[in-house]
C-alpha cells in the first residue's frame, strides 16, 4: 500500500513538472513574439528566461529553455518574428538564443551550490546574462566576419549588447518582483 502511494506521488510530480515546463515554454514563446526589430531584436525573451528560472527553479526552468530552443530549432515558429528552424539558430543572432541555455545552466549550478537564496539567484541571472551576451557576441562576430567582412568588437557590442543592458536588467528586476509574488502558488 505504501509503495503504491509513493509511486503515485512520483508520477504526479512528474506530470506536474511537465505541465510547469510546458507553461514555461509557452511563456517564453509568447514573450519572444513581442519584439521591436533591430540588429538583435528587442524582445521579452530575456524576461521570460529570467521569470521561468525564478518561478520554476533551476532544473525545470533550464529544461523549459532547452525545450524552447529545440522546438525553434526544428522549425516551430517560437522565436522572435514568428521564426523557427536551423536558419535562425545558425544565423547571426542564434548565439544569443543558445546563450539562454547557458543562463539556465548557470542558474541551476548556483541554486544547487547556494540554495534558493536571493543573492544566489540574482548573481546567477547576472552571470548567466553576461555569458549569454559573450557567447552570442562571439557567435555574431564569427558569422558576420565570415559573411560580410571584418568588424570590430566595439562595433558589435554597440549593435548587440550595449543597447540591451539596461532593458535586460529592468526585465530581470521585474521578473524577480513577479516571481516573489507568484512563487508561493507554485508547487515544488
Amino acid at each position: 500500500m505504501e509503495k503504491t502511494k509513493t509511486q503515485e506521488m512520483t508520477k504526479r510530480m512528474k506530470t506536474q513538472d511537465i505541465v510547469y515546463i510546458a507553461i514555461g515554454v509557452a511563456l517564453t514563446t509568447v514573450c519572444s513574439w513581442i519584439n521591436i526589430p533591430f540588429t538583435v531584436p528587442f524582445t521579452l525573451q530575456t524576461f521570460a528566461v529570467f521569470a521561468v528560472l525564478l518561478l520554476l527553479g533551476g532544473e525545470r526552468g533550464t529544461i523549459a529553455i532547452l525545450v524552447y530552443v529545440l522546438m525553434g530549432s526544428v522549425g516551430i515558429p517560437v522565436f522572435a518574428g514568428f521564426k523557427g528552424g536551423f536558419g535562425v539558430i545558425f544565423g547571426n543572432t542564434g548565439g544569443y538564443i543558445i546563450g539562454f541555455i547557458f543562463t539556465g545552466l548557470i542558474y541551476l549550478l548556483f541554486t544547487k551550490l547556494f540554495g534558493q537564496k536571493k543573492f544566489a539567484g540574482i548573481a546567477a541571472l547576472v552571470l548567466g546574462l553576461i555569458v549569454c551576451y559573450a557567447f552570442g557576441t562571439a557567435w555574431f562576430m564569427f558569422l558576420y566576419m565570415k559573411n560580410t567582412g571584418p568588424v570590430g568588437l566595439t562595433t558589435v557590442l554597440s549593435w548587440c549588447v550595449f543597447p540591451f543592458i539596461i532593458p535586460d536588467l529592468a526585465k530581470m528586476a521585474v521578473a524577480y518582483v513577479i516571481s516573489k509574488r507568484v512563487k508561493p502558488f507554485i508547487k515544488d
